[in-house]
């Protein structure tokens, strides 16, 4: 999955010039990275839960609010996406996959 490679290379590189990143170009490699992450999530079987402790959510939260963020505080997230995505891809070339069942 190439495209999981270019994206955790390109957050890793935006994170460590977060000087030089303009807000929407935070916003734009966040929401890239939400839908990668929904996408490799989907794949595994793993449900979103929708809710604030749902770290897609916060990342959202962090791109709707970049000019008001620290570089400090874009960085991390930037980096968090990146090790989201990285584990995620491993999961999912494992071959693990998750079934949830619901109790009635």
């Amino acid at each position: 999955m190439a495209i999981a490679t270019d994206v955790i290379s390109q957050l890793v590189r935006a994170a460590n010039e977060v000087d030089k990143l303009q807000p929407d170009e935070f916003s734009g490699l966040i929401h890239r990275s939400i839908v990668l992450i929904r996408d490799l999530r989907e794949s595994v079987g793993i449900p979103g839960s929708g809710t604030r402790n749902d770290a897609i959510v916060l990342l959202w939260e962090l791109a709707g609010s970049a000019p008001s963020r620290s570089r400090s505080e874009l960085g991390e997230a930037l980096l968090q996406a990146a090790d989201m995505i990285r584990t995620l891809h491993i999961v999912a070339d494992s071959g693990v996959a998750i079934d949830l069942k619901v109790m009635e």
